[in-house]
């Protein structure tokens, strides 16, 4: 079989104060054409430096000090891509290599219409005029299945959904029929059934125009649904190797055995997720504790002997589309439709769904950072959606929100220490030194250590800076906590962390939790009881393990199969 890359003992390396800090350590790897090949590994692991040098893309600080990167043409010819200089290259990428980013917002011209985007790509590299060049655009278009292609051509990035934008970013990296696509973690953000049409989509296109693809992804259910063969990398080094089948069924190495233990399993209940340095410091695999179904039943018991402590009654969440000329409301949107539902104390409360079905609606209207059209929502007899701003105040101590982005959701001008001290002292009035005394205690909690406690925000790792968004939560005493998608922007390594410090924190500070996510095994793990929320509305609210068992409603059963890998 020919191959479409050949790696060979390459070596990338980023200067440091006295020395050479290597990424990539003496890897070989091949890319057979028109066959997929998984990239798998954490962030730091070497997975995108190897991809951007592949496309000679290299941050000008990096420096190969070892190995060759050949592209085999389908001529037979051979190119040395490191000795191409830059006019080869410009004709080689967007052409016959071509990449699609993690972000396909970051990768797409906000100010530049989608139809003109695609354009751009194909008019570089293919003598079209006018006329063909359209009905390329249109036909590329129709390829990746975008709907109301017409419209989408006219539109702006920010006027397509998530996927939508994901499957453009597919149709331009497509569009002039490359040797060899690179995806770089492309579904990482995306509901469970648009990452499974989109991976559908690669396949699909990757047939049809026999093309290779090096697909990178911290998730070996993806990987077990697209890829033939997988790469996993660790700390620069190739360390396993093989078809996909072999790798997952037998893996050899303790880190490919941990990245699978570190995914929540769909048929069992492990009580906490293995990290992989459990597994690469000790055998953790032969010990695994399981929670059994009589001991989930008696604490389901426990949970729901007691009322409730949050219940909501016909609650209905709007958008305003249109206005007229007297500021009247012409047409609305209903992202929330007249949902009930009730949250115990010790309970977690997963709400799933796809991108647009209202559960991050319902959980800005319940913090009151929404405005609710109508219905009620009780907490110790008390209707909160007629809270005045005083009491709002007030109440929001007893429910907090972590957010999905780590990144955005901190403020970088100041410490970490601040940053969790800082509602302590404005809403319970916390001297000064009470509050740090505080703080240290909840960041030592969350694995922040006290030597940390002066550096800011960009100084921490992206699961650091949502343990310090934990601790700021728990700052406050809250008795909710509502967990916005905050895990899904993490490696499945860094997210077993957090998901273990939740159930932690859970058990030690007796909190309720409701629990939004994409991620429907992450979902089942986390949950005592499971909604699941189309179009607004909630076709199915059911104790976790039995909704995976028996789901009713053929919504529910469609996300389940979207599962990767199952």
């Amino acid at each position: 079989m020919t191959s479409t890359i050949e790696i060979s003992n390459l070596s990338i390396a980023f200067p440091e104060a006295t020395s050479k800090k290597v990424v990539v350590d003496d890897l070989c790897l091949t890319i057979p054409r028109g066959k997929t090949v998984g990239l798998v590994g954490e962030s730091g692991s070497g997975k995108s430096i190897t991809s951007l040098a592949i496309m000679q893309l290299l941050h000008q600080n990096a420096e190969i000090t070892e190995g060759q990167i050949v592209l085999q043409l389908k001529d037979n010819e051979k190119e040395e891509l490191s000795q191409m200089n830059a006019e080869q290259l410009r004709k080689l990428r967007g052409n016959r290599i071509s990449m699609i980013f993690q972000e396909p917002m970051s990768a797409l011209n906000p100010v530049q219409k989608c139809g003109n985007q695609l354009s751009e790509i194909i008019d570089i590299h293919q003598n079209l005029n006018h006329k063909e060049l359209n009905a390329k655009v249109i036909s590329m278009m129709e390829a990746v299945r975008l709907p109301d292609v017409e419209r989408i051509y006219k539109s702006y990035p920010h006027e397509l959904s998530g996927g939508q934008k994901q499957r453009l970013m597919i149709a331009m990296a497509m569009a002039n029929e490359p040797e060899l696509l690179i995806a770089d973690e492309p579904t990482t953000a995306l509901d469970v059934s648009v990452q499974k049409t989109i991976l559908d989509l690669i396949k699909d296109l990757k047939e049809k125009y026999n093309t290779s693809v090096l697909f990178i992804t911290h998730d070996l259910g993806v990987v077990a649904d697209i890829a033939d063969e997988i790469a996993v990398m660790f700390r620069g080094k190739l360390v396993e190797n093989g078809v996909v089948s072999q790798v997952l069924k037998h893996p050899q190495h303790n880190y490919t055995k941990a990245l699978m233990a570190c995914r929540p399993p769909i048929d069992k209940r492990p009580r906490r997720l293995a990290s992989v340095n459990d597994f690469l410091n000790d055998n953790t695999q032969n010990h695994i504790d399981y929670i059994s179904s009589t001991e989930r039943k008696k604490s389901h018991e426990l949970i729901y002997a007691n009322p409730p402590i949050l219940q909501v009654k016909d609650l209905v969440v709007s958008y305003v589309i249109k206005k007229s000329i007297l500021g009247r409301v012409k047409q609305k949107h209903q992202a929330v439709k007249s949902v009930n539902f009730e949250l115990y104390k010790g309970e977690t409360l997963g709400l799933v769904g796809e991108s647009g079905c209202g559960k991050t609606s319902l959980s800005r209207a319940l913090l009151g950072l929404l405005q609710s059209e109508s219905g009620q929502v009780m907490w110790n007899e008390q209707d909160i959606l007629q809270f005045s701003n005083s009491q709002w105040r007030q109440f929001r101590q007893k429910m907090q929100i972590i957010f999905q982005d780590p990144y955005g959701s901190l403020n970088p001008a100041i410490s970490i220490g601040q940053t969790v001290m800082e509602p302590m002292m404005v809403h319970l009035h916390y001297s000064k030194t009470k509050a740090k005394e505080k703080a240290l205690v909840l960041l030592e909690k969350t694995g922040i250590t006290k030597e940390q406690f002066e550096k800011k925000p960009s100084d921490f790792s992206g699961g650091q800076r949502q343990r310090i968004s934990i601790a700021r939560a728990l700052a406050m005493k809250p008795e909710i906590i509502i967990c916005d998608e905050s895990v899904s922007a993490l490696d499945v390594s860094v997210q077993a962390q957090i998901l273990n410090l939740l159930n932690d924190l859970k058990e030690e500070f007796q909190l309720s939790y409701l629990f939004i996510s994409h991620d429907l095994s992450v979902v089942k793990y986390m949950s005592d009881r499971i909604m699941v929320m189309q179009e607004g509305e909630f076709v199915e609210i059911e104790e976790a393990d039995e909704l995976y068992k028996n789901p009713k409603n053929e919504y529910t059963r469609m996300l389940i199969s979207s599962i990767p890998g199952v």
